[in-house]
């Protein structure tokens, strides 16, 4: 896994010893791990940008803010991942992909932590319920 921080990896370090919030970007096939802390990038389109990855490459990544107390996911699930058309499919799918790819990647980063959904993002799984 390739892990590209934001704006250095001693100013991301130092953050993590203070527990500070990190918003992380795991690529979707678990090749690549972007991490910033969340004051110096602000949001997760914003790292992308200031790593030089066109913001338009926000769909290829699963998003999070990860401190010690665990790891929330933004779980917004692309129209369009792996070409699934069956919506209910294609978000289950995606959660299955992401439990799985979002753990590894934080473990072999040293910031394993429990993945929790917040209650914002949840319209997705929600509605897999009805």
């Amino acid at each position: 896994m390739k892990t590209r921080y934001y704006p250095d990896r001693t100013t991301v370090e130092t953050a993590i010893q203070h527990d500070d919030p990190l918003l992380v970007l795991v690529s979707f096939d678990g090749a690549e791990l972007l991490v910033s802390n969340i004051d110096d990038a602000i949001e997760h389109h914003i790292l992308l940008k200031h790593l030089c990855i066109p913001e338009t490459k926000i769909d290829t990544f699963f998003r999070l803010v990860v401190n010690r107390s665990g790891a929330d996911w933004t779980f917004v699930c692309p129209s369009d991942y792996k070409g699934i058309p069956d919506r209910a499919r294609r978000i289950e799918t995606y959660y299955n992909d992401g439990v799985g790819i979002i753990a590894s990647a934080l473990t072999q980063a040293g910031l394993a932590g429990n993945i929790r959904i917040p209650r914002r993002y949840r319209r997705h799984l929600d509605a897999l319920k009805d």
